[in-house]
């Protein structure tokens, strides 16, 4: 999916004081925009996971634990939260509000603009294998920790209305096997029968989705 993009509006502020949950189902199908001197690259995300601090032991901000890698998280809904895991910078969302340390990680999108470029920065040429995995979006569209903190409804760095998925799947997230019962938690969101998702599982359950606005 590589045509010219239309008019690319950034969702407003009020998209992201949503619950947690219903963020990180709403984002599906949202367009995931970054800008750069190198072009624009973007992608539609397929797949999210949700994080409830301060009870959510899978959470940075279990606890209210408040520390330079989490301050924004206590903050207003709608900014980016970037971190590291091992060498790769990982994008969330922040939600929940002020001093509701919340956040949506956004998994994996389906990439549509600036394939080529994205193509350039993993040194790959599969494009089923681009941004299939939270690590690997990042580096495809150009997200670094410079972007920690940005508000998502201005460029460079943004979210716009995308497509509506038919229907979503929902599970356990993963990689989170340390976190006691927090670890079965249903959190885990995903266009169903995507192909760009980051790792295919049987879903614990299935929403038909009839709105037709995101």
């Amino acid at each position: 999916m590589e045509d010219s993009p239309k008019e690319i509006v950034p969702l407003p502020q009020e998209f992201y004081e949503q619950p947690t949950l219903d963020l990180a189902k709403a984002l599906l199908g949202c367009l995931l925009v970054k800008e750069s001197d190198q072009g624009m690259a973007a992608g539609y995300i397929v797949e999210t996971e949700a994080y409830i601090g301060p009870s959510d032991r899978a959470a940075h901000s279990y606890n209210n634990k408040r520390t330079a890698r989490t301050e924004v998280m206590f903050h207003r809904s709608g900014l980016a939260y970037t971190y590291l895991m091992h060498t790769h910078c990982l994008f969330n969302v922040v939600s929940g509000g002020e001093e509701k340390p919340e956040a949506v990680l956004v998994r994996a999108i389906e990439p549509s603009y600036g394939i080529e470029q994205m193509k350039t920065r993993r040194g790959i040429q599969d494009s089923n294998n681009l941004t299939n995995g939270p690590g690997k979006l990042t580096k495809s569209l150009g997200v670094t920790m410079d972007d920690y903190g940005i508000s998502l409804t201005l460029p460079p760095l943004y979210i716009a209305k995308g497509i509506c998925p038919e229907s979503i799947s929902v599970g356990k997230r993963i990689g989170i096997d340390n976190s006691g019962e927090a670890k079965d938690y249903p959190w885990r969101f995903w266009i169903t029968n995507n192909k760009f998702v980051s790792r295919h599982q049987k879903s614990e359950y299935e929403i038909k989705i009839k709105n037709v606005n995101n």
